[in-house]
């Protein structure tokens, strides 16, 4: 019986450039691994590529300005453009740079934060605040005034230290900022929109719509074609890019699914095994302090090879041993829990009590998740996550 179960290790590579060939970093890092850690590559073993190297190796970069020049050519009437910017999340990496290029596509723009935090859990103020000031966020739209005269000068984030009003306001002489948990208050100052929310844009861009909007896009809207040699995504657009320098910003990647499926064969010619790959972004896990959701991109795996279709299918372990098991012996508990597990290969287990309490996600998210939180976001320097035993289990 194997001792270790699943086990993920992050791989250092070099620094990777715009048109490098990722594919063959990534198996020469595999190489490495397998020379110099003695690391045996299996069959049914995954590499996670972070979205940031897939994107960067791709060139796929857009400028400010090339921003600018799409919101002027989508919203026309020059001279006369306001544009409301509703539900954008507080970010100076995710979301800054996209509204100083935004604002340097328009005249005027009011963007419409929601309070007391956005989408993904960044906090303005608390719902203690909200609820000792009596306000209720969906019908109290506050204008900066009374939202400094209600709550202070100066409300800094508590990770960032980051007084986001103050900030986005600062990215633009043109810029105004408005709070409330309602996206059709925008339609107060105008009825040209860009929904900026990520997982709740569909819903943000039909309540518009309803309400009387006149034009609509969300950011995935935004560069999903090339403008004037711009990078671009035509699935997500602006969504799951993040900053690059002070004038450029690095787009989520695009034809992940050829990379994916390149990177599997290549990877089985020099390992003789088949082994899943997957471009993997933010990981989908909540913060317990702070109560950010992490998930800034539009999804966590933009791409993956076909074995990782789908959702664990496991039993509980503790729930066996307790119930199902609880009268046998220390020996014979454990051979009836192998057989349990060996028998349920095929049957789905979803609402049987001995599966209650395991995740019912998909392993994509699971497993980009994972590899997230190995690889970081800072100096780590490995973009690349070899992931074993993940498929294993107490009878393997």
């Amino acid at each position: 019986m194997r001792v270790i179960g699943t086990r993920a290790q992050g791989l250092r590579t070099p620094i990777i450039r715009e048109s490098d060939d990722l594919t063959a970093i990534v198996c020469q890092s595999v190489k490495d691994a397998i020379e110099h850690e003695s690391i045996k590559i299996n069959d049914g073993d995954i590499i996670g590529i972070t979205e940031a190297v897939v994107a960067r190796s791709q060139g796929n970069y857009a400028s400010l300005d090339q921003i600018a020049e799409d919101v002027k050519a989508q919203f026309g009437d020059a001279g006369h453009n306001h544009i409301g910017v509703v539900f954008p999340i507080l970010s100076r990496n995710r979301f800054a740079m996209l509204l100083k290029g935004i604002a340097r596509g328009a005249d005027k723009i009011t963007v419409l934060l929601s309070y007391p935090g956005d989408e993904v859990g960044n906090q303005l103020i608390s719902w203690d605040d909200v609820d000792d000031k009596k306000l209720n966020p969906y019908s109290d739209c506050l204008r900066e005034t009374e939202y400094r005269r209600l709550f202070g000068s100066e409300i800094k984030h508590r990770f960032t230290g980051i007084d986001y009003v103050a900030y986005y306001k600062s990215l633009g002489a043109n810029i105004d900022i408005v709070l409330c948990a309602d996206p059709k208050r925008i339609l107060d100052y105008t009825d040209k929109v860009i929904a900026a929310d990520i997982h709740t844009r569909e819903r943000t861009k039909r309540a518009l719509a309803a309400a009387g909007a006149k034009k609509i896009i969300g950011i995935d809207n935004i560069l999903t074609k090339p403008v004037n040699g711009s990078g671009y995504n035509e699935k997500y657009g602006l969504l799951g890019s993040n900053k690059a320098t002070e004038e450029r910003v690095k787009l989520f990647p695009r034809d992940c699914e050829a990379f994916v499926e390149k990177t599997q064969k290549a990877l089985k010619d020099i390992s003789g095994k088949t082994v899943e790959v997957l471009v993997y972004g933010d990981g989908g896990f909540k913060d317990p302090v702070g109560g950010i959701w992490e998930l800034a991109d539009p999804v966590v795996a933009p791409a993956f090879t076909s074995g990782l279709k789908g959702t664990p299918n496991e039993l509980k372990l503790k729930y066996l041993a307790d119930n199902n098991f609880a009268d046998l012996s220390k020996d014979e508990a454990r051979k009836a829990i192998e057989k349990a597990i060996q028998a349920k290969a095929g049957i789905d287990q979803m609402g049987k009590m001995e599966s209650e309490g395991t995740t019912p996600r998909q392993l994509t998210d699971l497993l980009g998740s994972l590899c997230d939180l190995v690889s970081g976001s800072g100096d780590k320097g490995t973009p690349i996550v070899l992931i074993q035993g993940y498929f294993d289990n107490y009878a393997s």
